[in-house]
């Protein structure tokens, strides 16, 4: 079952938006918004509790399917920054340049977002 969406889609798709115009430097409450948009994003098409992806502060999601941690610090998690991630999320970073410019901190066997970046369903006119 995919998880419930917090963020409105219009809201958070018109927040990605204002924070691509901003050159990924939009404020604060935009740039929250646009993460945790994104982030449910991906939890809805890769449902699961495998691994955990953070942009502190903004917010954090569990997704893809496989083994379910419940206690503890989670053995498969990815870090970065609310830009990079926003990056990522639309494409403008590839996740190999992200990692190789260690712009992701990426722990675990299975901390990688291989083929689900970029979310295909933001559709951000260029």
């Amino acid at each position: 079952m995919p998880p419930r969406r917090r963020t409105p889609v219009a809201e958070g798709h018109a927040a990605l938006v204002a924070c691509r115009e901003a050159g990924w430097e939009a404020d604060r409450r935009t740039t929250a918004t646009a993460v945790r948009y994104t982030l449910e994003e991906l939890a809805t098409i890769a449902p699961g509790r495998t691994v955990e992806v953070r942009v502190p502060p903004h917010g954090a999601v569990q997704c893809i399917e496989g083994p379910v941690h419940t206690r503890g610090t989670p053995p498969n998690v990815i870090e970065t920054d609310a830009a990079t991630w926003l990056r990522l999320a639309v494409g403008d970073l590839a996740w190999e340049a992200a990692l190789d410019g260690a712009r992701v901190r990426a722990s675990g066997q299975r901390a990688h977002l291989d083929g689900l970046l970029p979310l295909t369903s933001l559709r951000l006119d260029s």
